[in-house]
């Protein structure tokens, strides 16, 4: 074999290798995002379901149910929901 091909036939295996990396990365980088900590600069906590799941079909009812409620009720609601869950508001000086 002449070094000619012999390079030809490395930069073509070498192409074909990377040009294979860039399709499976591209598809392991769509789900492989959800698993990332929020640390590492994933997802929040309360980032809302990804569209074509049964949460996200709630989470979009859900959504729709407190749209339509009046806002005096949409606020007791959440003071409620705040009270149950027992936080405090991020502006306390301690």
């Amino acid at each position: 074999m002449s070094k000619t091909f012999r390079s030809a036939l490395v930069l073509a295996a070498l192409a074909a290798g990377l040009s294979g990396c860039g399709t499976v990365n591209e598809k392991l980088s769509a789900g492989m995002g959800d698993y990332v900590p929020q640390w590492a600069g994933g997802l929040p906590a309360d980032a809302p379901p990804r569209p074509g799941t049964p949460q996200y079909d709630a989470y979009m009812k859900e959504r729709e149910r407190k749209r339509l409620m009046p806002a005096a009720d949409r606020e007791k609601e959440e003071q409620a929901q705040k009270g149950a869950t027992g936080t405090t508001s991020a502006g306390t000086v301690r």
